[in-house]
């Protein structure tokens, strides 16, 4: 699917060569099952030519495509762009260009306008499937404040390597946003062509705190509300 939507980018883009486009297509259409001749007959090459940009592709994906110019070598990137590429990537975008995170247009963009280097937005792609790069992806992650905190991971994963005989286990979450309200009028239930339906307001009647432990050796849940969640209450539950 990934290299099916490379491709299809690849022939719409206002900003690739025909020829390119056209050998896009060609492998594209392949792909999906169409005969060759139909596609030697709508793109108006011939039979070989499609054989050889299918089979060119196979070999060596996007950069097969990219073809020869006759009458001297293919030029080769330098091995210090590539570098400039992996480190702007694994870098925040600028705040002058306004952006989040980057793209392969973006960057080839920014590289050409701040530092006259030319390379496709296909090129930079390459060497983020090549470095397993993905900066249009991102994820979260937590710092504890608590000055002990190392101390009691430790102590958690000591109880993990060395699990005390005849210890009783305790598994404990919490479970938040759970309050008691009702909507100033009913839901509306799922019908066809229409989805669940309810009022943006509400009666707020109150908040409590519930502490509910399961024993997973029975299914016994054992349920208790308290005015207020401390420590206090939760070593008396």
């Amino acid at each position: 699917m990934e290299q099916a939507a490379e491709l299809r980018e690849l022939a719409n883009s206002r900003g690739v060569p025909a020829d390119m486009a056209t050998r896009a297509r060609i492998v594209l259409w392949s792909g999906e099952g169409r005969r060759r001749k139909d596609i030697a007959e709508l793109l108006g090459v011939s039979l070989p030519t499609v054989d050889r940009w299918k089979a060119r592709y196979a070999q060596r994906g996007l950069a097969g495509l990219e073809g020869n110019r006759p009458g001297r070598a293919r030029e080769q990137v330098p091995v210090r762009v590539r570098a400039r590429v992996i480190a702007l990537t694994r870098m925040t975008p600028p705040a002058s260009t306004g952006l989040s995170h980057w793209s392969t247009r973006e960057l080839a963009k920014h590289l050409k306008r701040t530092e006259n280097v030319t390379v496709s937005w296909h090129y930079i792609a390459r060497i983020w499937r090549e470095e397993n790069l993905k900066p249009h992806r991102n994820g979260t992650f937590k710092i504890s404040k608590d000055p002990a905190f190392a101390d009691k991971v430790a102590d958690v994963v000591g109880l993990y390597l060395a699990p005390p005989g005849g210890a009783v286990v305790l598994s404990i979450d919490e479970k938040t946003q759970i309050q008691a309200l009702d909507r100033t009028q009913p839901v509306l239930p799922v019908t066809f062509a229409a989805t669940e339906k309810r009022t943006h307001d509400y009666v707020r009647h109150g908040t409590t705190n519930l502490f509910a432990a399961l024993n997973v050796g029975t299914g016994e849940v054992i349920g208790e509300c308290k005015p207020s969640r401390n420590g206090k209450n939760f070593l008396a539950f």
